[in-house]
């Protein structure tokens, strides 16, 4: 046996197994494609991180009173614009925000890149035919400039084991990119700024239990603190985490409770974690005046009537090393989970 076979993980079933497997490799076109996409969600995650630390510092767009009902309808794209304009002519003239957006878009991508690409190797190494990642960009202004990215999975997936390796490679590999991010992130808090005059509002970012335990253990106040990109960044990538994690439908953690239990059981866990979601997101509307629930158990609805594809070979069960793993990513999901990511005060 060479000495690289010899070095590959005990969970990872022998390269013996899967010699009758090749997986395609993207194309010229495919790989333009995805680079375009890529670089496209560069921009825009870079204008969310500028925003978020200069939407205190610039001013309304001047704008005229709509006068007729064309004006009326044209007028909010017209803002939009214009506000993304005086965006990127502030940061422009002060550096030091771009050089802010750049560490919230690099810290961002680097936890999605890491996590899909957990996704893409582990599907090569089972010869599982997958795209290379989509990356979605968002319009500027538009939540973190980004709705995320996935691959999509073309050819059918030989066994549990297989199934189990690829759902869970994603959540693993961007979270392990996220720990040190989130460190910075923490090390690097500074106390909140007063708000601007007239403001009786905001957003308040509750905390996962990660940024908590890194907290205590670096003797950091989390109370009243500005957020910072990279802060930010490795919530963002967190909470993606957690939300992928959810044993529903295709997702990650669906992948992976399929894996481990079957189909029947995959069907209720990801109906109980629907009901779940949908009461939490009542009781965060009710507490904290805060919708976001209401995203997550519509996305998780969504899932539920996917059907989750069978395996070729059911017959190759879970083995003690995946167990391991198992739980290992369970511990990843409840240091990432959020009940209520957001609060509106």
């Amino acid at each position: 046996m060479s000495e690289s076979i010899q070095a590959i993980p005990p969970f990872v079933d022998s390269p013996a197994t899967l010699l009758h497997r090749r997986a395609a490799r993207p194309t010229a076109r495919e790989w333009k494609k995805h680079t375009v996409l890529f670089l496209l969600t560069v921009v825009t995650t870079m204008l969310a991180g500028i925003w978020l630390v200069s939407q205190n510092n610039i001013g309304e767009p001047a704008m005229l009173e709509p006068s007729s009902p064309l004006g009326y309808i044209l007028y909010i794209p017209a803002y939009y614009f214009k506000s993304v304009g005086l965006l990127i002519q502030n940061a422009f003239a002060h550096p030091w925000i771009l050089a802010e957006g750049a560490m919230f878009s690099g810290s961002l991508l680097a936890i999605l890149t890491a996590h899909e690409s957990g996704h893409y190797i582990a599907c090569r190494r089972y010869g599982v035919d997958a795209t290379l990642p989509f990356f979605i960009p968002a319009p500027p202004l538009f939540l973190a400039g980004t709705f995320g990215a996935f691959i999509k999975i073309k050819s059918p997936i030989p066994t549990k084991r297989a199934l189990f390796d690829i759902g869970v490679a994603g959540p693993l590999a961007g979270f392990m990119v996220a720990l040190p991010i989130a460190l910075i992130g923490i090390l690097t808090l500074q106390p909140l700024q007063p708000a601007p005059p007239g403001a009786d509002y905001g957003i308040v970012f509750n905390d996962p239990l990660l940024f908590r335990l890194f907290a205590r253990l670096c003797g950091v106040n989390l109370e009243n603190t500005q957020t910072n990109p990279f802060y930010f960044a490795a919530w963002i990538g967190l909470l993606v985490t957690s939300l992928n994690l959810m044993p529903v439908g295709q997702l990650d953690g669906g992948h992976a409770t399929f894996a481990l239990f079957g189909k029947s059981l995959h069907r209720w866990l990801g109906r109980a974690a629907f009901l779940l979601m949908a009461t939490l997101a009542v009781l965060g509307w009710l507490w904290y005046s805060s919708p976001s629930g209401f995203l997550y158990a519509a996305l998780l609805g969504v899932m539920l009537r996917i059907k989750h594809p069978q395996v070729e070979d059911a017959s190759v069960h879970m083995d003690r090393p995946r167990a391991i793993v198992a739980i290992i990513t369970l511990v990843v999901f409840i240091l990432s989970f959020l009940p209520f990511p957001i609060k509106i005060v």
